[in-house]
């Protein structure tokens, strides 16, 4: 008798200990911080925040940090991005943006320089589930996300407030691209939507903004074209007052527009942006830099600056330098223009996003080209004929 109640207890005291075990494994998890970061293929702040500062963070503590990145110039990674904007109260927003829990970080500075330190303070807290994005836990189902399975423990209970991070897996749902791990990428990493996007997500990321560059665009080569057919018969004859004056001024107000891009560029600082067009992502792009290494804010500064020069010296010069300063006038100008078209064509049509910004520098370039005409026609006749006034 002695002995059966000793095995009854036996196996009773087996079957509370084998209930019991699952949920201690569970408290003693590991926790884990999961982050969503918002990305544009051509921005180059996002690749140097993806390829060299989360890389290191993600290495360091392995499986408790898992990372996806999504990509905003598709058309649902851009609604994803817009819902936690929306979420957070945030009017506009620029990338790279980063939200870990109740978190967001903008840009490139703000990224490296702050996420190290919440990723301890989540950490210490037991973790942190993904952000609280309206449609993200749906996106991430479609796209099949599965990230280390080490990394997300079924049941993260050490933070009563955390939910479980596996519930994110949601059953897949059409709503956004495959996922994809590049090469440079740690495992922690996952990257939904990298494929390139189609020319119809790339216009429909920002179709005000977009719109509005095309036409400008389109402007711009009307007014070139048009420069280019009357300017063999334009007639000498003095420019007017406000004609002339109006070429500084246009320039002040170019050079005024170039020196706070040049600000947003160097600082690395999120534009004003005005009620139409994405101005942040222009800035952020690899095409915000010349050669990658010049800041097209700094060229554009340095570009009013001689155009300022060269119209003081043929406004107030005297001899053959008069005629040299509105042929370089109108060198500038149309270089100026020519260039200009060609940052409004990569707004729309690969970028994805338009600076109003941007624009007006264009707009501006433009009208000095037409400004510019008539005094170089006249100094090549006088240097063709040798005949510069005194």
């Amino acid at each position: 008798m002695r002995n059966k109640k000793a095995l009854m207890l036996l196996c009773l005291g087996g079957l509370i200990l084998f209930s019991i075990l699952p949920a201690r494994m569970a408290w003693a998890a590991e926790p884990v911080v999961c982050a969503v970061i918002f990305y544009s293929p051509t921005c180059g702040h996002c690749h140097k925040v993806l390829t060299e500062d989360l890389p290191p963070l993600i290495e360091q503590y392995g499986d408790q940090l898992q990372i996806i990145a999504i990509n905003v110039t598709l058309e649902q990674g851009q609604a994803l991005f817009q819902a936690a904007l929306q979420k957070f109260g945030l009017e506009r927003g620029g990338v790279p943006t980063l939200v870990v829990g109740d978190h967001v970080l903008v840009g490139s500075v703000d990224i490296p320089e702050q996420f190290p330190g919440l990723i301890k303070q989540y950490l210490v807290q037991g973790g942190v589930d993904w952000p609280d994005i309206p449609g993200l836990a749906e996106a991430i189902g479609a796209a099949q996300v599965t990230p280390t399975p080490s990394a997300v423990p079924p049941t993260l209970t050490a933070a009563p407030s955390v939910e479980p991070a596996a519930s994110v897996t949601a059953a897949p749902l059409p709503t956004i691209a495959s996922a994809s791990v590049p090469s440079n990428s740690s495992p922690g990493l996952v990257v939904i939507g990298d494929e390139p996007a189609s020319l119809a997500d790339r216009l429909a990321h920002d179709p005000a903004g977009n719109a509005l560059a095309i036409v400008v665009l389109l402007g711009m080569i009307v007014t070139v074209g048009r420069s280019a057919i009357v300017f063999p018969r334009l007639i000498s004859t003095p420019l007017s007052a406000w004609r002339e004056w109006a070429i500084p001024v246009l320039a002040l107000i170019g050079f005024g527009v170039a020196a706070y891009l040049a600000y947003v560029e160097t600082a690395h600082v999120s534009a004003v942006c005005g009620p139409v067009g994405d101005c942040n992502t222009v800035q952020q792009s690899a095409y915000a830099r010349l050669f990658g290494v010049l800041p097209i804010g700094v060229l554009g500064v340095l570009g009013h600056i001689a155009i300022l020069a060269a119209w003081l010296v043929w406004r107030f010069g005297r001899g053959r330098l008069t005629d040299l300063a509105a042929l370089a006038l109108l060198g500038m100008t149309a270089f100026g223009t020519l260039f200009s078209i060609y940052l409004t064509f990569l707004e729309p049509f690969v970028i994805g996003a338009t600076c109003a910004w941007c624009l007006s520098s264009a707009i501006i370039m433009t009208l000095l080209l037409w400004l510019a005409l008539p005094s170089g026609r006249q100094a090549i006749i006088n240097l063709y004929q040798g005949d510069s006034h005194a």
